[in-house]
């Protein structure tokens, strides 16, 4: 059985090590895109079983991303969750209408993490 494939989204390099580190080495794939024009042009070519997106990213924002993810038919029902620093409730409602499974405020513990990972992929 293949690896789920896991598309971490962050602008902050030490973010992205540590969620690819934790998910690696919990047995998923994972890979890591800085920002949102990235992001999809890398969707056009890859397919993820899962997406962990920051919010708060230069340009185009985590839930303008999801909202691109979102129109594009292939991506549609693609479990999403979403990482943000603030933890305020107009983001999370924000971020709910667009479609989201998972909704962690930083610093999300790799337990926590892995814990939403899990309940939305099969276990590695």
């Amino acid at each position: 059985m293949s690896k789920a494939k896991i598309l971490v989204v962050d602008d902050e390099p030490n973010n992205q090590r540590i969620l690819t580190y934790t998910l690696n080495k919990a047995g998923y794939e994972s890979t890591s895109v800085a920002d949102g024009e990235n992001t999809l042009r890398w969707l056009e070519v890859n397919t993820p079983d899962l997406a962990i997106l920051d919010v708060s990213m230069p340009g185009m924002d985590g839930i303008t991303l999801l909202q691109h993810i979102r129109a594009m038919p292939q991506y549609a029902h693609l479990p999403v969750i979403i990482l943000t620093g603030s933890g305020d409730d107009d983001e999370r409602i924000r971020a709910e209408k667009v479609g989201i499974q998972g909704f962690l405020t930083k610093p999300a513990s790799s337990k926590t993490v892995l814990e939403v990972v899990a309940s939305l992929l099969p276990s590695p």
